[in-house]
């Protein structure tokens, strides 16, 4: 066993747990971090990451604060477009109407990951340690201990955010509460006639929400499709011409033609919430390892760095390193963010079935609504604050 007991033990290197450990380290704190490697992207034909993230201006200020943000390029998108299959009226926002240059910006998982990893390796109170497996986590009266194939250490706290399939979540017993979507998604990168012009596109059809979020490039686009396992499958294998011709459509060709695709990935999209962001008194869960939301409104990674914010706030708060694990500490975190998340999965839950419904009376419902709140200023201004992250909501 290592003689040193750490002030934080962070298990997961991805976004949210580098972040964590990132910003303890910063704070002065003696970080550990544990993953098996450094998560790499998944690059495809068009040599990027497919998969991306969008980034909120609440996102993008814990950044800052990180010293990171500068470090790799983001694609800022200045508006946003919904409408619907069914539908005769559609929502259309943009930065204009909260007077900003941008609604937020979409960035590579790999590029971002990688910067926040270089980060960590700058940051001379953080250790990293990778090529280990966790097989046992333990609870002691001063610290917490993960035991792996070879060694083990030691940590006045424990932060979990080691992904929707925690270990650490799995090791303790963390009551968690799973809540099937019957979607799987599909992501993939798209070129396109015409220029994205910044302009984020996503619209309801019957089976699923489609998204089309701008890049860096003016003519390349992600793309999120959620949708049955069936279709999901069937589009997989389709031909990428094929494939190029029916997204089109799906689309209603907002940017012209599809001119080429790159690989396409699959998988199930499962919500889940743990019973407790603080099962133990020395232990806390963050970002996927607590909650997984539908990605249909793109607040997985922000509610996450949300997690993280708040963390680093109350530990900060605190006057003594040794402090970090003493009981009650974490329990009004822990109900905070769970609060949170219970309503963004409620909202998220309930915002699928509406536009899933295809009876005329609730078709006219969605589209009275829509033409409300677009006529309605304030209403239209508060739906995009809180979907900044910059609302109360959010606070």
């Amino acid at each position: 066993m290592s003689g040193e007991i750490y002030d934080l033990i962070v298990v997961g290197g991805g976004l949210i747990g580098a972040a964590a450990a990132l910003g303890a380290g910063r704070q002065g704190r003696r970080v550990l971090l544990l993953d098996r490697s450094q998560p790499q992207p998944v690059v495809g034909r068009f040599g990027m990451d497919i998969r991306n993230v969008s980034m909120s201006p609440a996102s993008r200020l814990l950044l800052e604060d990180l010293g990171v943000w500068s470090q790799f390029p983001a694609a800022p998108f200045v508006a946003m477009q919904v409408w619907e299959e069914q539908g005769t009226q559609a929502l259309c926002f943009s930065a204009e109407d909260v007077q900003r240059q941008e609604l937020g910006w979409i960035v590579e998982n790999g590029q971002l990951v990688d910067a926040l990893w270089q980060a960590l390796a700058r940051c001379a109170c953080v250790t990293v340690a990778t090529g280990e497996t966790i097989e046992r986590v333990t609870e002691g009266v001063e610290a917490m201990t993960v035991a792996t194939s070879t060694r083990k250490y030691q940590g006045r706290l424990l932060v979990a955010a080691d992904g929707a399939r925690s270990a650490v979540r799995e090791q303790l017993g963390v009551a968690t509460s799973s809540y099937p979507t019957g979607h799987f998604a599909l992501v993939t990168l798209l070129d396109t006639e015409l220029p994205h012009q910044g302009v984020a596109h996503q619209r309801f059809l019957l089976d699923g929400p489609l998204a089309l979020l701008p890049s860096a490039q003016p003519n390349r686009v992600s793309v999120v499709w959620s949708q049955s396992e069936y279709n999901a499958q069937r589009r997989q294998s389709l031909t990428d011409d094929a494939f190029c011709a029916e997204l089109a459509q799906a689309s209603e060709f907002q940017l012209g033609r599809v001119i080429a695709s790159d690989e396409r990935y699959i998988f199930p999209l499962t919500q889940h919430l743990v019973a407790n962001f603080n099962p133990l008194q020395r232990v806390v869960l963050l970002g996927d390892s607590a909650r997984v939301l539908h990605p249909l409104a793109g607040l997985g990674a922000n509610v996450g760095f949300e997690d993280v914010r708040d963390f680093l706030a109350r530990l900060n708060a605190l006057p003594d390193a040794a402090d970090s694990g003493t009981r009650g500490m974490w329990s009004a975190f822990a109900r905070h963010r769970r609060a949170r998340a219970r309503l963004m999965l409620t909202l998220m839950s309930a915002l699928r079935r509406v536009y899933a419904e295809d009876d005329p009376y609730l078709q006219w419902l969605r589209n009275l609504g829509v033409k409300l709140t677009m006529a309605s200023g304030p209403l239209k201004r508060q739906v995009i604050r809180e979907a900044l992250g910059l609302g109360p909501l959010a606070a």
